[in-house]
């Protein structure tokens, strides 16, 4: 049981992962602006290797930090203008 909840914690998180992408690229913003923050994704994906839980949550708080400046850039939370 243990087991099967893991694995549905990967695919969340993997699935999370590839949609802080998408926003990150969507979002208009300087270029080194977006790599700071490809670089704090590249640090939630190793830490996931080591602590998937942790990683689950750096990630939700990511996601929320992108929503917040998608929202205060005039966008929408998803990315679209």
């Amino acid at each position: 049981m243990e087991r099967e909840r893991q694995l549905e914690l990967y695919g969340e998180v993997a699935d999370q992962l590839k949609e802080a992408h998408r926003k990150v690229r969507a979002l208009q913003v300087p270029e080194s602006v977006r790599m700071a923050l490809t670089r704090k994704l590249l640090v939630i994906t190793a830490a996931a290797k080591h602590d998937l839980a942790d990683a689950a949550r750096r990630l939700g708080q990511f996601m929320d930090e992108l929503d917040a400046r998608a929202l205060s850039d005039g966008g929408s939370a998803d990315g679209t203008p």
